[in-house]
């Protein structure tokens, strides 16, 4: 099968390594973009685990989150020491079972591993694009994932799964491409992007532009907007996390034990969760593109699948044929699970085969990642029964 990695999962265990390869996809014609603009010479980055079948019919595209990319299971290498983000879900006999899915995943297009984004050479210039980049948006992703499944021979997926970013992505292939899946998962997400999201990925972009780096976007990789791109990330992450997490991990501890309790008096780390902030922040800048940042994060914010309804939810929904399963957590503030009901009312309204489930967890919108027993389990037996169904 063109574009499948040939690995042997059947034998494996989930305690063995099994590895996954980066692929590159060039989509043969110019994308075009829903800001009016045609993206040139577009290439994919993509991995995929486990075989697709004889009639093609056990296919799962797993769509990322903003941070996220391609490797979304296995290791790259046997001494990889660091798997795919959400390698505890997927693999040989995990919830999503390789032995029996075929598991495709895609670093988004405006994004800094491996698909075209503001650091790709523009094809009219021959230079990087930097913030000459067009603007992208989520439909505008899943067009050109669209164009890698269908070049990889699926007619037809058996679901779409993703969360908080990547659940945008799943909802927007329900509506975009109604006959591609029998099932879809969007997983703590919503409809579209609240105005207190808006703000704070308004001001993680001022971070990075008041960092003197940035220089318009026009940094190179020895003058990196570092501590702009840093307080963006420790910004975001707290969104991550729910008060009830924070305080369970962290408290008012003091990161310097050996003080005792006394403060340090200065504007230098002085409680744990500083220190850990700005350990995450650091972490970031050594993996992430400051001006793919940007551009992800305003993909985001445009994110509205009522945007040509007049607000109706449910008349954006009314075409969608693909079964749901929509999951939320009870501690995420980021993607409330009111505007996870939202959804499900909508689908409802329209008679549509809809379950739901809101997860007790105190991990905050990074439960999603974290709580993968009871999420993979639900996952597991969704994707199951949906396969029985074709």
């Amino acid at each position: 099968m063109k574009g499948s990695v040939k690995i042997d999962t059947q034998n494996l265990t989930p305690e063995e390594v099994f590895i996954t390869t980066p692929q590159d996809f060039k989509l043969p014609e110019p994308l075009p973009l829903d800001c009016g603009r045609v993206l040139k010479e577009v290439n994919i980055r993509y991995e995929t685990a486990g075989t697709l079948n004889a009639d093609a019919s056990n296919a799962v595209l797993v769509t990322h989150a903003l941070s996220g990319d391609a490797h979304v299971c296995g290791r790259h290498t046997p001494d990889d020491r660091k798997p795919g983000w959400w390698d505890e879900m997927i693999g040989p006999g995990k919830m999503v079972d390789t032995n029996k899915y075929f598991v495709i995943c895609s670093n988004v297009i405006g994004g800094c591993s491996g698909s075209t984004g503001p650091q790709s050479i523009d094809p009219d210039t021959g230079k990087p694009y930097h913030m000459n980049f067009p603007v992208i948006t989520v439909a505008d992703m899943v067009r050109a994932q669209k164009q890698l499944i269908d070049h990889l021979g699926i007619k037809k997926l058996l679901a779409v799964l993703g969360g908080s970013m990547g659940g945008m992505q799943v909802l927007q292939w329900a509506v975009s491409y109604p006959d591609m899946m029998n099932a879809v998962i969007p997983i703590a997400t919503a409809c579209q992007f609240s105005p207190q999201n808006i703000a704070f990925d308004w001001v993680a972009r001022e971070a990075i532009k008041a960092d003197p780096n940035w220089n318009g976007g026009e940094y190179t990789e020895d003058t990196v907007p570092a501590r702009g791109l840093a307080a963006a990330r420790m910004l975001a992450h707290i969104t991550y996390l729910s008060e009830e997490s924070m305080s369970r991990k962290f408290g008012r501890s003091l990161q310097n034990k050996d003080a005792g309790n006394s403060y340090e008096y200065d504007f230098d780390f002085d409680f744990k969760v500083e220190s850990y902030l700005q350990y995450q922040g650091q972490r970031f800048v050594e993996r992430f593109d400051a001006n793919s940042y940007f551009y992800i994060t305003r993909a985001t914010d445009y994110f509205d699948l009522t945007a040509q309804t007049g607000g109706d939810l449910a008349k954006a929904l009314e075409n969608v044929k693909a079964a749901f399963l929509v999951v939320s957590f009870s501690s995420d503030w980021l993607f409330p699970t009111r505007q996870s009901k939202e959804i499900v009312d909508a689908l409802l309204k329209n008679r549509k085969q809809v379950s739901f489930c809101e997860i007790k967890s105190g991990y905050g919108h990074d439960a999603f990642l974290l709580e993968v027993n009871t999420l993979g389990r639900m996952v597991r037996d969704f994707l199951h029964h949906q396969q029985g169904r074709r």
